[in-house]
């Protein structure tokens, strides 16, 4: 079982949906890039416990997920090896990433896309994350960009509801996601040391959503959904994962920046890339995070005009719906976005709506 599309006249091949997330079900934490779990093991508990607490689940770290950041970093094998493992396990339901970092992409070498491939489980995590949710995507599998076990599960005071229904509606429900909108909390990027295990009970700062910027579009549209963090996306062009052509047809691009906080300039340069490989330009619609990284707000425009001025200016695609200003990535709430699901995109009802399930009973 999958889910086809049709744009443009092109079929793309289908992505098998996983089974759904069921109270009970053994969930693995594994870590791909950054040894967070070994750093700050109060905040990696908080977040499994938040997860347990929750959603009813039984989280289970792999061999070497809780290792030290220096070991970590030196074995990108076994990262990978623990999350073949992870799919390879029956008794494991879902996996999902502790935390991100900056070099998942060492894991490439060594990941068997024919074990993904046979073994369609929810997969969950985001910012270097992306690198895998690539890898899945190419082996044929819909996974989900959302929030890790150390980022989102474990937010200081508790899980935001907003993210709590997300995963719901997402991971653990068979039924159409349905539409988005701007969480009702409002939002925060504010930035409390991870190292002060006080921290930990105290909420951070919420700040009132003035609801997403709707930049341009002339009629609604459908695709299927595929991105990730814009960095890691550039860091992909030209590697094994980097999707075929027919990938990016008729697709929503969802796009999002690090804590890192790349310059608008930066964001400029790498849409271009984007253009130059043909998937700005087969794309239907763009869906932009709010920056993070602690840019102010007042700076938000700045990157509006830098997808302006690439897509609309350069790319002469002023048909194309920009949607900004969006709670997931590098921000909290940081909500699911399910990779190869059919989402619309109606720039006149103003509303993004994921129209299909994600996940299969």
């Amino acid at each position: 079982m999958g889910i086809a599309f049709f744009s443009r006249g092109h079929a793309t091949r289908e992505l098998a949906r996983p089974r759904m997330l069921r109270p009970g079900d053994t969930v693995a934490a594994v870590t791909l890039s950054w040894g967070g779990p070994g750093t700050f093991p109060h905040r990696y508990e908080a977040g499994v416990r938040q997860l347990e607490a929750t959603f009813g689940v039984k989280v289970v770290p792999t061999a070497n997920a809780l290792r030290e950041a220096e070991w970590i970093a030196r074995n990108p094998k076994a990262r990978a090896e623990d999350l073949m493992a992870a799919f390879a396990d029956p008794e494991v339901r879902g996996i999902i990433a502790t935390i991100g970092g900056d070099d998942s992409i060492r894991t490439l070498p060594y990941l068997d896309l024919s074990v993904i491939r046979a073994n369609p489980k929810v997969f969950l995590g985001f910012s270097d994350t992306t690198v895998t949710h690539f890898a899945c995507y190419t082996a044929g599998i819909t996974s989900f960009y959302g929030p890790s076990i150390m980022a989102g599960f474990a937010e200081n005071g508790g899980i935001l509801p907003s993210v709590e229904a997300s995963v719901r509606r997402a991971l653990f429900s068979p039924e159409p996601i349905g539409p988005l909108a701007p969480a009702a909390e409002g939002w925060t990027v504010e930035f409390l040391d991870w190292a002060d295990p006080a921290n930990q009970q105290r909420r951070r700062t919420l700040t009132p959503s003035t609801g997403w910027r709707w930049l341009q579009g002339e009629a609604p549209v459908t695709g299927r959904l595929i991105g990730g963090c814009i960095e890691v996306v550039d860091w992909l062009r030209g590697t094994a994962v980097w999707p075929t052509p027919e990938a990016w047809e008729g697709a929503v691009l969802f796009l999002e920046t690090s804590e890192e906080a790349p310059s608008p300039v930066a964001v400029t340069r790498m849409l271009r890339s984007l253009a130059a490989c043909g998937a700005l330009e087969r794309a239907s619609a763009l869906l932009f995070g709010r920056p993070g990284g602690g840019v102010a707000p007042e700076r938000f425009e700045e990157y509006d005009q830098a997808l302006l001025g690439v897509i609309r200016d350069e790319l002469g695609r002023g048909d194309m719906p920009i949607v900004t200003n969006m709670d997931f990535g590098h921000t909290e709430p940081n909500l699911v976005l399910p990779y190869g699901v059919a989402a619309e995109v109606d720039p006149l009802a103003r509303t993004v709506t994921i129209t299909e399930a994600a996940v299969v009973p």
